[in-house]
Parts: structure tokens; C-alpha cells; sequence
């Protein structure tokens, strides 16, 4: 069988009314399949309960994603994050030999999910960076070229999406994760505390999304250090899922960390937002070019997106300072 973020603030208000995106649900909003774990239990009964809150959602969200509604194809691609990210870090409770196809299977639908949500929000970005333009700067049909560019692409996502719903490989992807949460986890570590075994793991993510943040620190300004940003909001993420599951046993500590890890998450999914902006401005100012018209109003959207991206960069370095302090670590040692 072959294998092929995070909202910013302007995306959440383009599309108000009807349109306007649901908000990222916690665990505290999920339904509880089960009873919640007691202290005492082994790290692979939490791991299983975090994973069937994930399933459950999964499903959930299938008809609001074929019905298209706004935002709806980003909740389940986190939720397919949420679950990568659950194999990914608690390898030692549920081994990863035996989670590879699933995780592989989940990284192909993400990757169509991540597609059409790109579609969705990049033009409605775009237009809120024109909003501001003097009207003398904006020269030619911008925004009708901006809606002419993405909307034949949304709808193609939104195919892809919809005929990847109704394959025989999602279907055995859902039956594959039904054999999963059906448990039990057989990893070298399910049968010890949780309470010992997940802060680890967690720490351990977090680790790593310390060592790339210090890595693309390092890099000088270029596509290089964007792509070593968003590198880092992988591993933040991961860290952050991490805890959410850690959450279930660990409570409040747990929580406050996740959050934590979410205003990065959150920093750094803004600067990935610019990056694809300025791409997409340098695209669109090569057709306009190409078509006749005067790509100047392109010229400003690409320069106004270098600059966002330099200043969320130094947003992100900051909030990863606050994250990083010890009073919200310790729960991890």
C-alpha cells in the first residue's frame, strides 16, 4: 500500500458568522470513552484511553469534513497529529514496530488534510494583509486574482479529501486503529505507573524541540531557518501532545505545560503561516506578470509576509523562553 497548524488570529476572523472556526477542542471537551485512568494505573491503560478519545474524534469529524464546513479538515488533521504523536513518543508502551503502517497511513491522510487546509486559509490570509493597502497601492485585480488562484485548488482539495474518506485505505486505516484501542499495548513499558513512565517520554520530546530551537537560532535569516522553525514546531507539538495524553494521570502540571507548548506551537504555526503567504505572493505576482497585469501590489504583500515572519521569529524565541522555565518542567523529572 503506497504512503505518501494552528490558527492564526487573522484566519479566525476573516470568515465570522457560519464560517468562522471552531475552536480547538481539549481534553476536557472530548467525550470520555471509558472511565478516566485512577493514579495508580499503567502507562499503557493511559495511553489507550488518550488514543480512543482520538478515534472517537476522528470519526466525528467525518461529517462536518464532507460537508465542508470551515476549519473542519485542520481539526482532523490535528487529531491525526494527535495520534502520530501519541505512537511516536510512548514507543516504549505501544512499540513502534508494530504501529509503523498506522502511523504511515495517518501521516498520508494528514498530508491531504494539510493540503486543502493550506487551500482554505492562504487566501483569506492574503486578503487581510491587503486590507490594510491604500487603495492607490493596490494595482490591478489583486483580489479577484487571489480568489481566482485558490478556489479551483480548494475544491480539488476538498475531492481529494472526500474520495480519501470513502477509499478502501481509509476504511482500513479506521480498522486498524480499532484493533489498536482495543488494546492491550504490549510495549516493555505498558505494564509500569504511568505516572513514571509518560512525564519521561514527555520530557524527552521536549528535549528535542529544545536542541532545534537552539539549532535554528543559529541559522541566519534565510528559508533555511524557516524550515528549521517549522522543524521545531513539529517537536513542540509532539511535546505537546505528548503531555496532553501525560494529562490523564499527571493532571493540572501536565495541563499548564501543554499550554505551554501550544503558545509555541501556536508562534510558530503564525511564522509557517507567512512563509506560505510570501510564497504564494511570489506565485501569484509571476502570473499576474505573465497575464499583462502589473505585479507591484504582489511586490508589497511578499515584502509585508518577510517582515511578519521575522517578527513572529522573535515572538516564538520568547514565548520558548517562558515555556522552557523550570516551574513548568518539573512534573517531568
Amino acid at each position: 500500500m503506497p504512503v505518501n497548524s494552528t490558527k492564526t488570529q487573522t484566519h479566525q476572523h476573516v470568515n465570522g458568522g457560519a464560517d468562522a472556526p471552531r475552536p480547538e477542542r481539549n481534553l476536557r471537551d472530548l467525550p470520555v470513552a471509558g472511565s478516566r485512568p485512577p493514579r495508580s494505573a499503567p502507562a499503557g491503560d493511559v495511553v489507550l484511553a488518550y488514543l480512543r478519545l482520538q478515534a472517537h474524534e476522528l470519526r466525528s469529524l467525518e461529517q462536518a469534513v464532507r460537508a465542508d464546513e470551515y476549519d473542519a479538515v485542520h481539526q482532523m488533521r490535528v487529531v491525526t497529529r494527535r495520534l502520530r504523536a501519541t505512537l511516536r513518543s510512548f514507543g516504549q508502551v505501544s512499540p513502534r514496530a508494530d504501529t509503523a503502517h498506522l502511523a504511515a497511513e495517518l501521516k498520508w491522510l494528514g498530508q491531504l488534510l494539510g493540503t486543502a487546509r493550506d487551500d482554505e486559509v492562504l487566501p483569506a490570509h492574503l486578503r487581510d494583509s491587503l486590507r490594510p493597502v491604500p487603495a492607490e497601492l493596490v494595482i490591478g485585480p489583486v483580489q479577484a486574482r487571489v480568489q481566482g488562484h485558490f478556489a479551483p485548488r480548494r475544491a480539488a482539495g476538498h475531492v481529494a479529501v472526500t474520495e480519501a474518506l470513502d477509499s478502501p485505505r481509509y476504511a482500513e486505516l479506521l480498522a486498524e486503529l480499532d484493533l489498536l484501542t482495543a488494546g492491550p499495548l504490549s510495549g516493555p513499558k505498558a505494564a509500569k505507573p504511568a505516572r513514571k513512565v509518560l512525564p519521561k517520554a514527555v520530557r524527552k520530546a521536549y528535549r528535542q524541540a529544545d536542541r532545534r530551537m537552539r539549532q535554528a537560532r543559529r541559522i541566519p535569516a534565510s528559508p533555511g531557518r524557516d524550515v528549521a522553525l517549522h522543524q521545531a514546531r513539529k517537536s513542540a507539538r509532539r511535546a505537546r501532545y505528548a503531555a496532553e495524553a501525560a494529562a490523564l494521570i499527571s493532571g493540572k502540571p501536565a495541563r499548564r505545560f501543554a499550554q505551554q507548548m501550544k503558545k509555541v506551537q501556536s508562534a510558530l504555526g503564525e511564522h509557517q503561516d507567512a512563509v506560505l503567504a510570501r510564497q504564494s505572493a511570489r506565485e501569484l505576482g509571476i502570473a499576474a506578470h505573465l497575464a499583462g497585469e502589473n505585479a507591484f501590489t504582489y511586490g508589497l504583500l511578499h515584502e509585508h509576509e518577510r517582515h511578519r515572519a521575522l517578527r513572529l521569529q522573535h515572538d516564538a524565541r520568547q514565548t520558548w523562553k517562558k515555556a522552557s522555565r523550570s516551574r513548568h518542567l518539573a512534573w517531568t523529572k
